[in-house]
């Protein structure tokens, strides 16, 4: 009555699963496994990066405030590292204890440090950092005037400036090959 079954009409027992679905079941549970056990390693990872990046924090609070040089952060992609700046950085090694401080250069990347210890990548972060800041300090003896000069706001207009003469020089010599072309075919013309 009213669309409920009797406990009579339900079905006895459910037929037994086939091999395949068992299968397929077992293979969707190993793959969650798998998942979350990447989803585990790559937070370890990560957590393993907040660490160090801890124990940097002495360091980079002692950076004097005109270099800016420096944009610490962690990224979080398929690859969790710890930038130090836009060329260096510190990975977990393929054993995912052992830290990599790497350094991108025009000929391929180097490592320059590789430790399972958070002080040994300190001391070659620390190295680092003091090897720039000496880079910088070297230029800007140099030409001492240069961040006087050089402001925002000029590094703009020289940009647009630079610009502005590509777009002429571009200009410029489209103009050239239509003249050019109007030459060839006047001369064509009146050869004929």
């Amino acid at each position: 009555m009213w669309g409920r079954k009797r406990k009579s009409d339900a079905p006895a027992a459910a037929a037994p699963p086939s091999p395949l679905t068992q299968a397929m079941h077992q293979a969707r549970v190993e793959a969650a496994e798998r998942t979350s056990v990447v989803v585990d390693l790559r937070d370890a990872e990560v957590a393993r990066l907040e660490l160090l990046n801890e124990a940097l924090d002495t360091l980079f609070a002692d950076l004097p405030p005109e270099a800016e040089l420096f944009d610490r952060g962690i990224s979080r992609g398929d690859t969790p590292r710890l930038w130090i700046d836009s060329v260096a950085h510190v990975a977990m090694g393929r054993d995912k204890r052992a830290y990599r401080f790497l350094h991108d250069t025009r000929v391929g990347r180097r490592v320059l440090a590789e430790s399972h210890e958070i002080p040994d990548i300190v001391r070659a972060v620390t190295s680092y950092v003091a090897r720039r800041l000496v880079e910088r300090q070297r230029a800007l003896d140099e030409d001492p005037e240069f961040i006087t000069r050089v402001t925002r706001g000029e590094a703009g207009r020289a940009l647009r400036r630079r610009r502005w003469r590509t777009f002429g020089t571009l200009l410029l010599g489209f103009l050239l090959g239509i003249v050019t072309l109007i030459a060839v075919a006047l001369i064509f013309a009146s050869k004929s």
